[in-house]
């Protein structure tokens, strides 16, 4: 053997892991898992390299498992030392090097770049990435042909293609960035060319500013670590991030880039985890997958390899003993006997946070309110008014922001009650529009109606422009997490809508005799001309019981003819006066809506599908609460009850405690609302309106000859 090492493991680290093999340890289960896989997919698929074909297609899909698979198969050959995943990897890169030089390129179906395999190069990019790991590990038992011809008939060809064919897209500040700079750094280093890894680390100009992984790390996030498409496209970001960084520490250890930017590497892999609903799940911020969680790759890497790198934090633990899985890795390694020697975990919980946006942080962000009550049961509430998450300037891959400024998202019981519907989309599935991005994306899932913020006039945010949501973004009210019966947030966004601003604060409030803790929503709108406001709640499960009358209608319409209106169908309506309550059950729980409603105000209840040729849309639930008003205070009270269990024929509180909601009066200086509860006790809020640092400080107001004074942003009075 020569001096060439794997990029990722030493052979004294794959003796460690191999220590795992047969055990019942997370490492142990790991590399049973990806034993069989590997197994399974050599002796059904064998070495086939397919030609071209479409985003989720057979083509498509042959590529991508072929490059997972090899990875696999690299890390076991070093841990197991059989050399059936060797000569598995050796076959497939050969055959792939005796073809890919006389390949055309792929066609495009949308605004990317087609490489040879690929509809876009952002594919080709992991192949090259994954495929580079997996050369590694068999490095040092090919022969000179066999390096020669995988070298110069493959990667090489790759290399040059992204880093001078596609020049004006490898320096881009973006994820698909991140991609390309990895998989040509690792591709360096595999093929020993340290050029080619200059090029990734520092950009084709060399600056670490203009291009390139530093550049990257450095521009990217936030000093919170957030990026601005979400946490959809961010925990895609961290894949590439620790792979690369994880070779050049091994290759490079004197560019410390684990310590760059101040450890951005971790900030950022915290930002990502520490957005996650109890469940795992992230939230569907701009174009978002539902179903995304922190079993993800990137995160499942990047839970790691911090624990190894950065900190033996008890909630990378606790997210181990979620995940129930850690990377094959020296990393996964440390982190999988951790696992095994601590006696008890408690679930993770990163607690309430404000995570500022923008690379100077200035750009707003998002914050989280997190309650976990005596029951280990988790509240979560989460308050959105960053930047818009979108770039033009950039590329047109860079357009997955959403405009939704003040959505609130919210999740108990084990479970998402007030949801974002997330993005337009059959990934990988070829017959559904190529498994792209469907046009519904655009006609509906991006607009204003589709998330939890108040619409104006039936109108989408900035005139869903993304030029003009780009140039603006919110800002940070107030945040309090100290007082856990009483934790607050509150965010502003300014210009929108023409003439209107708009604040949103949101408690999470422990209160007496009540078993959870409500969520109170006090969302004010500030213009000095008469507006139409929907305050739209997308919600799941069935309709149990209002306090007032609705009609259905027998002959379905749209609710509008565009701004996404025009994809709801209104199924019923029904005028309201002084207070509503709307309540449904889902899953094992209750939750009533409960809204302060002044004449005129109407509760429209919709389900999403029309205008839906394709059967695109899930059909989904939603009712909309619409009220007229200049600058006008929408008070609502989230209130989670009972119990229903349909297999034992169980139910129990199905009727919640809070019964009326009360605008008390509502001013420049602050809000105040009243809780009124079925059992008679009254509970009053007080909430700050004011700017400028006053928020916090004394606050004195009157309405209907009741005199209100408190000191703070928010008060129980």
């Amino acid at each position: 053997m020569t001096d060439y090492q794997p990029l990722l493991m030493t052979m004294d680290e794959a003796a460690a892991l191999r220590e795992d093999l047969g055990k019942e340890t997370l490492m142990g289960k790991a590399l049973a898992r990806d034993i069989a896989k590997v197994q399974d997919y050599i002796a059904t698929v064998g070495i086939e390299v397919p030609g071209h074909g479409e985003a989720g297609g057979y083509e498509h899909n042959r590529h991508k498992q072929n490059y997972i698979h090899m990875d696999i198969a690299g890390r076991l050959f070093l841990i197991t030392e059989e050399a059936q995943y060797r000569d598995y990897i050796r076959d497939l890169l050969v055959a792939y090097a005796e073809v890919y030089p006389s390949l055309e390129l792929n066609i495009s179906r949308d605004t990317n770049h087609p490489g040879r395999l690929f509809h876009q190069t952002l594919n080709e990019n992991m192949w090259m990435l994954y495929s580079s790991c997996a050369y590694s590990c068999i490095h040092h038992t090919l022969s000179a042909d066999e390096r020669t011809l995988i070298e110069n008939d493959l990667f090489r060809i790759m290399v040059e293609m992204f880093v001078d064919t596609y020049a004006h897209d490898f320096d881009i500040i973006h994820n698909h960035g991140l991609w390309a700079v990895a998989a040509v750094g690792i591709c360096g280093y595999a093929i020993q060319c340290q050029d080619t890894v200059g090029k990734a680390l520092y950009g084709l100009k060399g600056d670490s500013v203009s291009g390139g992984f530093l550049a990257q790390l450095s521009q990217l996030f936030s000093p919170d670590g957030y990026y601005m498409e979400g946490p959809y496209y961010h925990r895609f970001s961290l894949r590439p991030i620790h792979l690369f960084a994880e070779v050049i520490e091994r290759r490079q250890p004197e560019v410390g880039i684990f310590a760059h930017k101040d450890g951005v590497i971790q900030t950022t892999t915290y930002a990502v985890m520490s957005t996650a609903f109890p469940d795992g799940t992230l939230p569907a911020l701009n174009d978002s997958s539902k179903t995304m969680d922190i079993n993800d790759e990137g995160i499942l890497i990047g839970t790691s390899v911090c624990f190894e790198r950065y900190e033996e934090d008890a909630n990378l633990l606790a997210m181990a003993n979620h995940q129930q899985d850690v990377w094959v890795h020296i990393a996964g390694k440390k982190l999988s006997d951790a696992v095994a020697a601590t006696e008890s975990i408690p679930a993770f919980d990163w607690g309430s946070l404000y995570v500022t946006d923008g690379p100077e942080g200035d750009k707003g962000g998002l914050t989280i309110l997190r309650h976990r009550d005596a029951n280990e049961e988790d509240t979560m509430a989460l308050l959105w008014f960053g930047q818009h998450g979108s770039d033009h300037q950039y590329h047109s891959a860079l357009d997955h922001g959403h405009y939704d400024g003040l959505h609130l998202s919210i999740f108990n019981r084990g479970q998402e009650v007030t949801q974002d519907y997330g993005f337009g989309r059959w990934v990988n599935i070829e017959p559904k529009f190529g498994g792209r991005y469907i046009p519904e994306n655009k006609s509906y899932c991006k607009q204003t109606i589709a998330h939890n913020t108040v619409v104006v006039d039936k109108k989408t945010q900035n005139n869903f422009d993304t030029a003009t949501a780009e140039s603006k973004w919110g800002e940070l009210h107030f945040f309090n997490k100290d007082n856990k019966a009483l934790q607050s947030m509150s965010g502003i966004i300014r210009g929108y809508y023409d003439g209107v601003d708009m604040q949103r604060t949101v408690l999470v409030a422990e209160l007496e005799g009540i078993a959870r803790p409500v969520v109170v929503d006090l969302f004010r709108l500030i213009s000095e001309e008469t507006h139409s406001y929907d305050y739209p709640v997308h919600h799941i499960g069935q309709l149990i019981r209002t306090d007032f009358d609705y009609q259905a209608n027998n002959t379905l319409a749209p609710m509008g003819e565009d701004n996404g209106y025009q994809h709801l169908w209104q199924v019923a309506q029904g005028e309201v006066e002084g207070s509503t309550l709307v309540s449904w059950l889902h899953g094992e729980s209750y939750y009533s809506m409960v809204s302060s409603a002044p004449a005129g105000s109407e509760v429209i209840f919709a389900r999403l599908g029309a205008n839906d040729p394709d059967f695109n849309l899930r059909s989904e639930p939603a009712f909309v609460l619409r009220q007229q008003g200049k600058t006008h205070l929408f008070a609502n009270v989230l209130e989670t009850h009972g119990y229903f269990n349909e297999a034992i024929e169980a139910s129990t509180e199905a009727r919640g405690l809070i019964e009326r909601v009360e605008v008390v009066g509502m001013n420049d200086t602050a809000s105040v609302v009243r809780l009124h509860r079925t059992d008679g006790k009254v509970h009053t809020l007080g909430v700050s309106n004011q700017t400028g640092g006053a928020q916090d400080g004394e606050h004195n107001v009157s309405f209907n000859g009741e005199t209100f004074s408190w000191t703070g942003n928010v008060a129980m009075l």
